[in-house]
């Protein structure tokens, strides 16, 4: 991430939020609401052109402080440089094209361009343009240096743009925004817990192939393991990431060191590796229970009955061997159940089996089903240890939730 200088203890969170140019800038609004109802303390830099989307008047209204666009506005201060050193993070929100471009290249002709520039804590952007200028190649070089620079930059949503025009380059829902920055912060608030330790997390859901054309797989889109990897990396681990069939696009930024993998017995090789450099292991991914019992090397073509009968062979509980078999001394392993209710017990009681049987030290329990567990959602979880017992509660975004669930691995290590 750019910068060095961690956020201040014992106080609100300062945030500076720059506002840049394009029609997406009124979300911002909500973007403020959201981190001062979180208790953060933000200031507001819009850029010139930003004051034609959203006028002056509105961010003095929200934050209670005078709102300026140019360096010498606030000169006899040294604006740019007063909130660079003052902020635990600047959030750019929206980030146009244009904004990214003048970042990479290191201008500062306003200031909120001179704001980033001299800024010394992590930098976030939310991009939003439209789809061909978030697809051009001189964008994705920007972002991509940026990227490297350790400028952290979300990935824009896809969905309704301006006008009839549709897919990738829509601004991240501001609420999306907020967690993602106060996770950051909170992360680097318990810098250090993590220092000097490897996370290796699993990610995403396994497919089992059928033939040539078809698989069995799951639901499951590996944001949860995604973020869980990330925010371990902010928190000082080494943290290595075994993805399977996670979408570059959730990958992208992510400061792990990413495996990629496809099958469960590909995902079984890779996590006994990762398990033998890791201090704590971390089993997030979807890993389907059965495969077909034979690969067929040409694809099957329907039969004269319409039916089809095809004969699953049990793959390894890669959990439960981790558990069992730990590959260091004083290895740290958890688990995750994904579990829905069903006539015989509720999800949590499912989950809190699950872990009583599994072996791991602690065991994150999640809801799974309609609209609920996979995917870009709030989801609400149990933690519990290996004796069922529940060690946390909590809802929220993944982003969040990942955030405690660390909390809870470094409470385990030192109780």
């Amino acid at each position: 991430m750019s910068g060095s200088r961690a956020p201040r203890q014992g106080g609100p969170y300062r945030i500076v939020v720059g506002v840049t140019g394009g029609i997406a800038a009124y979300k911002a609004c909500t973007l403020v609401r959201r981190l001062q109802d979180a208790g953060a303390d933000v200031t507001v830099i819009p850029t010139p052109r930003a004051l034609d989307m959203v006028g002056r008047a509105t961010w003095e209204a929200l934050t209670g402080k005078p709102v300026h666009t140019e360096v010498a506005e606030d000169a006899a201060h040294v604006a740019h440089v007063r909130h660079g050193g003052w902020a635990d993070a600047v959030v750019v929100a929206p980030a146009t094209a244009d904004t990214i471009a003048k970042m990479r290249a290191g201008m500062a002709d306003n200031l909120l361009t001179s704001t980033l520039l001299a800024a010394r804590c992590p930098i976030l952007l939310a991009p939003a343009m439209h789809t061909e200028m978030w697809l051009n190649p001189a964008t994705a070089d920007n972002v991509r240096t940026l990227r490297e620079r350790g400028v952290l930059v979300m990935d824009p949503a896809s969905g309704r743009l301006t006008g009839s025009d549709s897919g990738p380059g829509r601004l991240p829902e501001p609420e999306d925004v907020a967690a993602e920055v106060l996770s950051l912060l909170d992360g680097l608030d318990a810098a250090g817990s993590f220092a000097g330790l490897t996370v290796a997390v699993s990610a995403g859901g396994t497919h089992e192939a059928v033939d040539p054309v078809r698989f069995l797989g799951n639901r499951s889109t590996g944001r949860f393991g995604v973020d869980i990897a990330r925010q371990a990396s902010r928190r000082g681990a080494r943290a290595i990431l075994v993805a399977a069939n996670v979408s570059g696009d959730l990958l992208a930024g992510t400061p792990a060191e990413v495996r990629t993998v496809e099958s469960a017995a590909d995902m079984h090789a890779a996590m006994d590796a990762a398990a033998r450099e890791a201090d704590v292991v971390v089993m997030a991914a979807a890993v389907a229970d059965y495969r077909p019992a034979a690969y067929e090397r040409t694809k099957q073509k329907k039969g004269a009955s319409g039916a089809r009968v095809l004969e699953l062979v049990e793959n390894p509980d890669i959990l439960a061997d981790l558990s069992r078999r730990r590959r260091r001394e004083g290895q740290t392993v958890v688990g995750f159940a994904a579990e829905t209710g069903d006539d015989s017990a509720t999800a949590w009681e499912h989950g809190r089996a699950k872990a009583i049987r599994k072996g791991s030290d602690l065991t994150v329990v999640n809801r799974v089903g309609d609209a609920a567990g996979f995917g870009d959602v709030d989801t609400a979880i149990a933690i519990v240890d290996g004796t069922g017992a529940t060690v946390a509660e909590a809802r929220g975004s993944k982003a969040e939730l990942a955030g405690i669930i660390l909390d809870a691995i470094s409470a385990w290590r030192t109780h």
